[in-house]
This record gives C-alpha cells, structure tokens and sequence, in this order.
C-alpha cells in the first residue's frame, strides 16, 4: 500500500476501505482524490455506522415538505403560504479544542443550513453538557462555549429562545454543544440543495478561502481524541458580521428564479458542498480551484478543496443568469466568483489551472461502505439497571427540607438564567414565551417573510415595484425545545430514547403546541465498539417508537459519533429540538403558579415516583443505577389531554414533572410565580420516592376553583389519571403535609 498508515488515520480511513477506493478508481488515488474520499467517507459525512439505523426513522406526515438527507434542513407547512424549517446540528468536538470559536461557528453552521434553504432564520436553542464545574478546566470551556454562542448569535439578530444545560463527569473530556436554529420560509419559495443541469454555474460566496478547518470532517469529528495530537488547526474562525450579509443577500436572492440551489460550505468545505449539490440530482461538477479566493499564501488544491473556512456558500446559478446573481451579492458588498459548471457526466472533476488534479465518479464518493457491529446487551448493563432500594436509606421527615434545598441548588436542576441572559432573545420581537419554561414559544407574522424583503433591499427600483402589504400577525404560534437525557440513556437506551422524545414533546404540550415535527442529533462514543453501537441502536429504536406513537415525524438531523477522550465515551446523548403549532398563540400557557386560591393538580401517572435514574439517587446518594421506563400510550394522552385543557382556556399553569419529581416540579412553579403552595402529594412507600422520584408522563396543572370541574371531567373523557394535590396560597411557602415546609426566599 503506497499510503502511510499515518496518513489513512489523519483521514479516519482504514485499510480496507482504502483499497476499495482502488477497487472503485481501477487506480491509486490521487492525493486530492484522497482526501475528498476520506472526508465524504467520514461518519460525519458518510454516516457509515449510522445510516442503516436512521432509516428506521420515520420520515413523513401530512406537514412534511421535504425528504431527509436530501436538503440542508426540514420543512413543514404551517399554512398560511409558510413553512417552518428547522435542523440541530452538533460542533462537540471543535468547541472540546476551542470553546469561543468551535461553539460560535457551530451556531454559524446551523444557520447557514437554514437560510440556504430560502428560509429566514427566527429562533436559536441550544443543548450542552459539561463536566463537573468543580473543575477548572470544565468551567473554562462553560464559559468559552457560552459566550461563542452569545457573540455569534446576538451579532446576527437571532433570538435565542430556548435549550438546556447539564452536567456529568461523563463530559469532562468532550462537551456537547447541539445547536438548533428554525427559520421562516414561503413554501414557494424553498431552495433545493441540487445542482441541476448541464451548464448551471457554480458560484462561491462570501469569505475567502483560508487553511482553517482541514480535516475537521475526517479527522476532529471521526476519531477520539487523543492527547498526542495537535488539532488546533481544525477549529475554524467565525465571522457573524459577513454572515449577516450572506442572510440577507441569500435571502433576497431566494425570491427570485436565478437559482436551482444553495449549498453552505461546511464540514469538508468545497468538497462535500460541490459532491453533494451533484450527487442529489445525478449531475456531475467541473470546477477549477485557481478560482477560489483565497487568504493565504501558497494554498494547494489539496488544502483548497477540504478547508472548512467559515461564511462560505455555494450558488447554482442557471446559465445566463450569473451576471443578476454576482451583482446581487456585489450590492451587498459580497464577493463572489465563478468556479466550475455543472456537467451530465456523474464525474467530479477537480482542475488546478490547466492541470486535472482528481477525477472521481460521483457515485463512488457518495456511497461509502455501511456497517452493522455486532452487538447485544452487555452484562454490565444488566447489573446496573438492578437497584436494590432496601441498601439506600430513605429519607425522614425532618430530612425531607435539606434534601429538597440539595436538589433545587444541582447544576442540573438550578436556574440557568446566568446561562441565557447572555442571549439577547427578544430581537426580532416574536418572542411570547421566552427561555425559563418548558418551551420557547413565538407568534407568525403572515407575511414576515414578504415584509422583510422589503426592508432589506437597497435597490429604490425594486422596492417599489413590490408594493407589499404590512406585516400582519396571524393567530398561529410556533412552541421549541430541545430534551435528552444521557442518564436515562445510559441505563435503558431503548426507554432512554423513547423519554427524549416523549420529554421533548411533553414540553410542547405544557405551552399549548402540538408537537409537528422533530430533529435530533445523536451523540455517542466510538460507535466501533460494540457496547457504544448497542446504545446507538437500541437508542434509535427506542425513538422510533415513541415518533410512532406520538405520530411525530423526523425531518432532519445529525450525528455525532466519537465522543471519547482517554478511553472513556460520554454518556449516550440523544438530544431531540422539537417544533410544535398553536392554532392561536394567545391561548398559550406557562409554569408559574397565578393566584392565590387556584387548584393545583398532577395530571398523569399517579403511582408513587421512581427513584430508577433520577437526580436525586446521583446528588444524594451518589448512585447511578436502576432501569428507566415509560408507557407511551399514557403518554399520548396526557399530552393530548394538557393541550386541549390549555387551547380550552381551561388551567392557568402547565409544568413537566421530569428532574427532581413532584417536590422540585412545585417548587419551580412557585417560585416562577412568586406564589406558595399548600397540599399533599401521592404518598407511597418511601418519602424519598414520593417526593423526588421521576416517573414519566406527569404534568403539575394549575386552574381556578370554578374550572375544577371542567377539568375532572375531560381528564376522565381522555382516560388520564388526575389527582388533586393542594391549593396556591400567598404566604410565600411551599408547604407539602407533614414533609416539606420551606419559604420561597431566605
């Protein structure tokens, strides 16, 4: 083999799949096919030991405009003439090396994928988890990747509405940053991420080109890291400023009938924008790299075709209207030069001036081999999930209040409003239920999209020809969030993966939304290791039947796989950004208790909690142990019941019973409304269990006392358990009978 080992393992090649390359060119590569193969064969690319599991998704409804896999992000018509688009996206590893620029650019990446669709970008969320904060260097990166996702976003003009921060020594080594981003489009007007025809010029936008980000696909986010290696050069370096033109410039251009797609540039840069555009639509490319901008001396094509600088789009311009697109972009003081043309060959054909320096089938660089490991439970998996209650002393009475105070100050239950007041959420001025409650919720303007179009052009000649109307509010509303619980993962992937989806879509519900459509993003441990390949598809699985169940398609995605350093993996991480529909915003709902004297009920599940990977078991005790479950079908229906008592007008307040049970679950929702709370809760057992257990699919609801009818009676129409629990008082104390008797403020 003429290709070091080193070489192959900068590329996350192996050895065999390095002489199929051979096999398929009938040739030894050359250096710039090389790396083309072994980026668009990367599993962050290729997705090659996760693609036969994501087929198991269910991929379609009647509010789903796109395929999946097949364009930068989902779309799903809201009526009206708008669609929501919407995508998450990790940048785990980057932000591990460079916290400031990896978290920063991974919230430009996330956004370019939603403009490049045609789509105006709305609402950024985010979900992270860190190591414990007792340690330096995990409050470093804390810092780093909060402030890089603030600098970037507020830069933009981008509300950050909602997500989720978390904490376990399994993340010390390698954070995850899962950016989300949701953007409004005119369903006419949707993008394609195709090359189209023979003749179609391919434009390229924005930065030029620089060293910054090679092998970020192949090599940051396909191996583990290792302390023996240098990667600082992988991590890129944003610019929001020149990607705030490139929203408006792509935006506008959008509107018009120049184009047949947009591509970003982003993991394996020129390579993979250029293959993929042809690859979608049976095309072929032919593009010249001594047309490519660039910023640095002595670039070779090699370094030219996979850097991952940032603000960098790819235009498919239909011939003869190169000149209209290019002067677009020069008005928005966007540089923008022709590199190559779109050919009917199925051949991607790299050229450095007169010289052909890769010439490579199209097919054969987007079909990488697809693996299956096998796998089955491991034994250590099994005795974990056993947890022997009888060797865990349960609380007192009089220990009952010290163990609650314990709960509400853990990193993972705690405020995070230090978090994101950082995040200017209110731009754009759409914002109904900023971030704190269980979801984010934002009103529709019907014609925003038209309207801002308006606004944006400097061209006096064509504004006017326009004439469009105002903006104009519609009753609709769009709820967001994003849910995923390693813990619960790492003891049960299947119910593990269920709960991520029922949690996120339980959030929506809590608001008033009904759920329409998911996107996750998947991050697991080195999924070459049969342990961390179960998780994966029992994960996957179990995700796929709680989308089932809940009918609740998935449109879009990532994966992120390798997330080990030293030879630990992370805990296995679906995280799940969920969209939901108001049909009127104004009859939206949140957590804090309103007024004294209303009626205070859990709705759902009303056994006594389960202490099986909870919170309180890990803060404690120090014990992770125990085997998570969920009864979807209850499920549904509890979700199904609190939207329909919501859109009725019927309760108040609406709060998720998730970490830290019913007693912290009461506690959030005094201590958001200011207002205390008298009652019992369902007592069994053990007091432990009873207050701080965390049984799925329980909803605390609150309502005034002439509604308490209304309540009982479509709860027992919808055949959801409903017990009542206490009353809102005004002392300013959360008292439960004979357990918990705290005031709100010390």
């Amino acid at each position: 083999m003429p290709v070091s080992r080193e070489v192959l393992d900068t590329l996350a090649l192996g050895e065999e799949e390095y002489n199929l390359i051979v096999e398929r060119l009938g040739r030894e590569p050359t250096e710039v096919e090389l790396g083309m193969f072994g980026s668009l064969w990367s599993e962050h690319c290729g997705y090659k030991h996760s693609k036969l599991l994501l087929r198991l998704f269910p991929t379609t409804g009647r509010r789903v405009l796109t395929r999946i896999g097949e364009e930068n992000a989902g779309a799903v018509d809201l009526g009206g003439g708008l669609c929501l688009v919407m995508k998450i996206e990790s940048h785990n590893h980057p932000s591990a090396i460079e916290p400031f620029q990896g978290a920063a650019t991974g919230v430009g990446g996330i956004v370019r994928d939603i403009f490049t669709m045609g789509a105006y970008p709305i609402a950024l969320l985010n979900s992270l988890r860190f190591g414990p904060l007792e340690e330096p260097r995990n409050r470093y990166l804390l810092n780093g990747i909060v402030g890089g996702i603030a600098a970037y976003g507020n830069c933009l003009g981008i509300p950050d509405v909602g997500g989720e921060v978390y904490f376990s020594s399994t993340y010390s080594g390698n954070p995850l940053v899962n950016a989300m981003c949701v953007g409004i489009a005119r369903t006419d007007h949707l993008v394609g991420a195709g090359a189209g025809s023979s003749g179609n010029s391919l434009i390229l936008v924005g930065a030029d080109t620089g060293r910054d980000g090679l092998h970020g696909a192949s090599g940051l986010a396909s191996r583990t890291f290792e302390d023996n290696r240098e990667l600082r050069p992988t991590v890129q370096v944003g610019n929001p400023f020149l990607e705030k033109l490139l929203i408006e410039a792509c935006f506008e251009l959008a509107q018009t009938d120049w184009i047949v797609g947009m591509q970003d540039l982003g993991a394996a840069g020129l390579t993979s924008s250029v293959v993929e555009c042809a690859a979608r639509t049976g095309s072929g490319i032919d593009i010249d790299v001594a047309h490519v901008p660039r910023r640095e001396e002595g670039m070779t094509p090699y370094e030219v075709m996979l850097s991952e600088s940032q603000e960098r789009m790819l235009v498919v311009a239909k011939r003869g209207y190169e000149d209209k697109v290019r002067e677009l972009f020069h008005r928005w003081e966007l540089r923008s030069d022709i590199i190559g043309e779109v050919t009917d060959d199925g051949i991607a054909r790299i050229r450095d001036g007169g010289r052909i320096v890769a010439e490579a089938s199209i097919e054969a660089l987007t079909t990488p081999p697809l693996y299956r490991v096998p796998c089955r439970k491991p034994a250590w998996l099994r005795r974990l999930q056993h947890l022997d209650l009888g060797a865990i002393p349960d609380l007192s009475p009089t220990e009952c209040n010290a163990a609650l105070l314990k709960l509400l100050a853990s990193p993972n239950i705690t405020s995070k409003e230090w978090i994101y007041r950082q995040y200017d959420h209110q731009v754009q001025c759409n914002t109904v239920i900023p971030p704190r409650c269980d979801a984010a919720v934002l009103r529709i303007k019907l014609r925003a999209v038209e309207y801002h179009l308006s606004t944006i052009s400097r061209l006096a000649e064509y504004t006017s020809s326009l004439a469009l109307p105002l903006v104009e509010e519609c009753e609709k509303g769009i709820a967001l969030t994003t849910d995923g619980s390693g813990r619960y993962c790492y003891l049960d992937p299947y119910s593990g993966g269920a709960i991520a989806v029922a949690e996120a879509a339980r959030n929506l519900s809590c608001v008033g939304a009904t759920p329409v459509a998911l996107t996750d993003c998947l991050n697991f441990g080195n999924p070459e290791d049969a342990d961390v390949y179960y998780q994966l598809k029992e994960c996957i699985r179990g995700m796929v039947r709680a989308c089932r169940v809940l009918k609740i398609p998935v449109v879009s995605g990532n994966v992120s796989l390798y997330n080990e350093s030293y030879g630990s993996a992370i805990y296995p991480t679906p995280v799940v950004g969920m969209a939901g529909l108001l049909s009127d915003v104004r009859r939206h709902c949140t957590m804090d208790f309103k007024d004294e004297g209303d009626v205070v009920f859990l709705l759902g599940d009303d056994r006594e909690g389960c202490l099986d990977g909870s919170e309180y078991l890990e803060v404690q005790h120090g014990v992770v142990r125990g085997r998570p479950s969920i009864d979807l079908n209850l499920e549904k229906r509890v979700q199904g019941c609190c939207c329909h008592l919501i859109e009725s007008g019927v309760i108040k307040s609406a709060h998720d019973c998730s970490e830290g049970g019913l007693a912290v679950t009461l506690a959030e929702c005094c201590i958001g409304g200011n207002r205390g709370f008298q009652g019992e809760i369902v007592r069994g057992k053990r007091n432990d269990a009873s207050l701080f257990g965390e049984l799925q699919s329980r909803i605390i609801i609150s309502t005034m006392p002439g509604r308490v009818r209304m309540v009982e009676e479509v709860a027992a129409q919808m055949r959801v358990p409903l017990t009542r629990l206490g009353i809102v008082v005004g002392c300013g104390k959360i008292v439960i009978d004979g357990l918990i008797n705290l005031p709100l403020k010390s």
